[in-house]
């Protein structure tokens, strides 16, 4: 039988940063928790990083930022399908006998 993953609130993980602010170590609060140490030093980096958008809920790591830079990805691989298209275009009408050079359209 599998292990069910626990999953730590937003007030949790900033409860636990407050402590190791305070001064105490993070092996104290770990053990005092009962996380690992690894875990305590990834939030307080995701809190460095992100700020107050750390912690969005639900244990899920996706932020504004993701979602800009993956819209931002999508923008630039249709800009250059476009850049092709127009290329490819260009070359059809440039080509001798192309239904422009007859009076068409098209």
């Amino acid at each position: 039988m599998a292990l069910k993953r626990r999953q730590f609130t937003r007030d949790f993980k900033h409860q636990v940063l407050q402590e190791v602010d305070s001064g105490k170590g993070v092996g104290q609060v770990a053990r005092q928790y009962q996380v690992h140490p690894t875990l305590i030093h990834r939030w307080r980096q995701q809190l460095r990083h992100h700020g107050e958008k750390a912690f969005p809920g639900n244990g899920k790591a996706h932020t504004e930022e993701a979602k800009v830079a993956a819209l931002e990805r999508k923008v630039g691989q249709l800009t250059m399908e476009n850049d092709l298209l127009k290329k490819v275009l260009h070359q059809l009408e440039d080509r001798p006998g192309s239904a422009r050079d007859s009076g068409g359209r098209l």
